[in-house]
């Protein structure tokens, strides 16, 4: 399977990564646009709304260390194949009845997802080059980014059409189309576990140092609060700074998500150029925007939701290819994606709540985008001091 990348087949692998993309986000922002319907249903409380929100960020976080085992001892095939059924059936389930088998469902949905966030990786270090590494990883989190985008799009007309059970249903769709290309790319490897071997300690290769791995550690833990606190509280910012109304506020937050796609694809395209410190320090440089442009200058509130948009899409994918370039094999890739997405998704799942908090004690925005700023100078300085050991494709 490690030519497959050079194979003519090698497109169909491109294309089953991008399919299972599509399921990483796309069914957790599905409940989002019928919120108001899901309470009025089902009687739920904006306490649990809150909670209901976020619960897969949660599952990222605690679940990454059963993820990364399951990856060890299934294998990146089986293990992919899980995540999809797991989606699929989490999609069934919270649509399926009552109030708890909606948070039963998201449960699900979660840690399926974990599954597929540390396995993902693992898939693209192994099959393809380190020369096409790049364009795979940025086909990955531009996907995660048009499935989010897409879903967001389609679940309020579904809705007011169907209703709001058949709409959140509707993203299951994903997991076919996804699993039945992932079927043909991989044979029947994608039904049979198969441990990945572990690492032969007598065998020179790359020694990821603990320091590194904290350093990108404390990267992504900046750029998952940074990204969630912004996804959470944008709308609401510009609402209450510009006078915005609902719509016009979400066509910010909008901005910040679809743009996301231009720094997943455009990353790997400017590490052919520069280093990846360098390309790290000019995606710090455009998250800096955000909180530093909505504090000065919000009016250009386009401008820095485009920026960080493009920051906080290349931000993943940089991170991840780190991952994947300074880990000597699968079995510590797997260990490293764990440790630096279970840690980094913590700091992610409290970021709305710790802002909102803020915002409502001091009544103002400036202590949240401080916090913000905060964050991006923790992803600036934990991405400069991994990055800079991360080698370049040949």
């Amino acid at each position: 399977m490690s030519g497959v990348a050079r194979a003519p087949r090698g497109w169909l692998l491109m294309l089953a990564i991008g399919l299972i993309a599509l399921n990483m986000r796309g069914p957790l922002v599905a409940v989002a646009p019928v919120i108001a319907q899901l309470e009025d249903d089902l009687g739920f409380t904006p306490v649990e709304l809150g909670f209901l929100t976020g619960i897969p960020v949660l599952c990222f976080a605690l679940a990454a260390p059963l993820a990364s085992l399951a990856g060890r001892k299934l294998g990146p095939e089986f293990a992919i194949t899980l995540t999809l059924l797991g989606v699929l059936f989490g999609v069934v389930v919270r649509s399926a009845g009552g109030g708890a088998l909606v948070m039963l469902g998201t449960v699900i949905l979660g840690v399926a997802i974990t599954i597929g966030n540390i396995v993902v990786p693992l898939i693209i270090r192994r099959d393809f080059t380190p020369a096409r590494q790049g364009a795979a990883m940025g086909t990955y989190t531009a996907a995660l980014n048009i499935g989010s985008f897409l879903t967001s799009m389609v679940s309020a007309p579904l809705a007011d059409l169907l209703g709001w059970r058949p709409a959140i249903a509707a993203s299951g769709l994903f997991a076919v189309a996804a699993a039945a290309v992932w079927v043909i790319a991989v044979g029947r490897r994608a039904f049979i576990p198969a441990a990945i071997p572990a690492a032969d300690p007598r065998r020179p290769g790359k020694l990821t140092s603990r320091w590194i791995t904290a350093a990108l550690t404390f990267g992504f833990a900046g750029q998952a609060f940074s990204y969630y606190g912004v996804t959470a509280w944008l709308p609401s910012l510009l609402s209450d700074e510009l006078g915005m109304s609902p719509a016009a506020a979400g066509a910010g937050s909008s901005l910040f998500q679809i743009l996301a796609i231009v720094g997943g694809l455009g990353v790997p395209l400017a590490a052919r150029f520069a280093s990846t410190t360098a390309v790290g320090l000019a995606l710090g440089l455009l998250w800096l925007t955000v909180p530093v442009g909505l504090l000065l200058a919000p009016e250009l509130w386009w401008l820095w939701c485009s920026f960080g948009g493009v920051a906080q899409g290349g931000g993943i994918t940089l991170i991840f290819l780190a991952i994947i370039r300074l880990a000597r094999d699968q079995a510590s890739a797997a260990r490293m994606s764990a440790v630096v997405q279970g840690t980094g998704y913590s700091f992610g799942a409290v970021a709305p709540t710790l802002l909102g908090y803020v915002h409502g004690t001091t009544g103002a925005w400036t202590g949240p985008l401080l916090m913000i700023l905060c964050s991006v100078a923790a992803f600036i300085l934990g991405t400069s001091l991994s990055l800079r050991r991360v080698p370049k494709p040949h």
